[in-house]
């Protein structure tokens, strides 16, 4: 365990895929499996699986295996008249009290007695938002005070041991070692 303080979060919901669309099912419960990401969703495997990232390279590493997004989007969507429930953005892992987007890349996310994920990059908002919600891109962006882009669409990780998660999980956060590595999109 890294000897950097952790933060705790909670699960709020779970969602899957067996098809290459949007949005993702709430379920009950998804496995994570190791170096595979969430048991039975599209986008899980060893190699890239989102279908436009497989046209340029189908041998590239998937670093976007498990989609983890913060709840607290959703009311700043929702004060901006969008109404978004989890797993309709996509992700994999709703998450509650956790600052997602200012981890650094390998940051390990545990999530319940067993399953780990480590962080390796933030989501790229594409296109597909506006789909869901007119203006839901265009919301999913912001800039900091130095003018800095920001992505507000969760971040992607990879599945480093396997195990069940469900909604009520308890979260914690360990830091890899310094010097961090600020996320890029992936």
């Amino acid at each position: 365990m890294p000897p950097h303080p952790s933060t705790t979060g909670t699960v709020v919901s779970v969602s899957r895929s067996p098809i290459h669309g949007f949005s993702k099912d709430p379920v009950a419960e998804i496995n994570i499996l190791a170096n595979h990401g969430v048991e039975g969703d599209a986008h899980a495997g060893p190699l890239v699986q989102h279908l436009y990232r497989v046209r340029k390279n189908p041998k590239a590493p998937n670093l976007c295996q498990v989609h983890l997004l913060p709840e607290e989007l959703f009311a700043e969507l929702r004060a901006e008249g969008l109404e978004v429930a989890p797993g309709q953005m996509g992700e994999n892992i709703t998450v509650r009290g956790l600052n997602l987007i200012d981890l650094p890349v390998g940051a390990l996310v545990h999530l319940g007695s067993t399953a780990v994920v480590e962080i390796t990059g933030l989501r790229d908002p594409c296109n597909q938002l506006n789909g869901l919600r007119k203006g839901l891109m265009k919301a999913c962006f912001a800039r900091d005070a130095d003018g800095t882009l920001l992505r507000k669409a969760g971040v992607m990780a990879t599945a480093k041991v396997s195990g069940p998660v469900r909604p009520g999980d308890l979260i914690t956060i360990h830091h890899p070692p310094h010097p961090w590595t600020k996320m890029t999109p992936v």
